[in-house]
Parts: structure tokens; C-alpha cells; sequence
């Protein structure tokens, strides 16, 4: 799967995503850091990546309909994360990558679990 990872997560990320296997760039790799949420999906779209991100504005799929996208991973932390946070949820990503293809849906990683949102119109 091709990958972008938000500025949020970096490098903590892409190691394991690429030791499974993924395509994946950065957007500090790109120098897309402190660029808006509408140019960074952009990019994405233009580049048929799916993004990973923390950013909960990416989980609105009104505003970023999931259709329109390779694919939207919003990785949920708790209120007071710890660093083995972030690892549980590329862990249960990389899972969930394995089992399904992600293109055109919202996914919401959780510890070890993932919703998924389709737009209603999809097929």
C-alpha cells in the first residue's frame, strides 16, 4: 500500500509500515510540514496515497469524504498517551492492511480495533 504519514507521526511510523512491506512517505519528508489539511490531502490524492494521521479533522468525512481518497487512517491515542500508544495503533493498521484494502473508506485505528466508514453512495 502506498502510504503518507502526517507530520504527526514521522519516522516512529514509517519504520515499522515499511518493515511490513508499505510504500511510505513523510510529509516532514516532503516538506510539506505546517501545510494546511486540504494540501496535504491533495497531495495525497494526487500521489494515490493513503493517509495516517492523528489529526481527528480527518475523521469527518463530510468535510473529507472518503470516496474522494486512496484512503484516510486516523489513528485514535488516549487522553494521556504513552509512547507504546502510537506502536499499538500502526501495529493494528499494518493488521488491518493485511486483511482488507483501505481505498475510498475512513478508518478509525483504535487499540486493536478499526471502524470503518464508507461513504453510503460506494459500492
Amino acid at each position: 500500500m502506498r502510504l503518507k504519514l502526517d507530520e504527526n507521526l514521522g519516522a516512529r511510523g514509517a519504520v515499522p509500515l515499511r518493515q511490513a512491506g508499505h510504500d511510505v512517505t513523510t510529509v516532514h519528508e516532503q516538506k510539506l510540514c505546517a501545510s494546511g489539511d486540504l494540501e496535504v490531502i491533495a497531495v495525497c490524492r494526487s500521489e494515490q496515497r493513503c493517509l495516517v494521521t492523528l489529526d481527528l479533522d480527518f475523521a469527518n468525512p463530510l468535510v473529507f469524504p472518503p470516496s474522494r481518497y486512496t484512503g484516510v487512517a486516523v489513528l485514535r491515542l488516549p487522553r494521556k498517551p504513552e509512547p507504546w500508544d502510537i506502536v499499538n495503533r500502526i501495529e493494528t493498521l499494518i493488521r488491518a492492511l493485511a486483511q482488507d484494502d483501505i481505498e475510498g473508506q475512513l478508518w478509525i485505528i483504535q487499540e486493536n480495533r478499526v471502524r470503518k466508514y464508507q461513504d453510503p453512495g460506494r459500492e
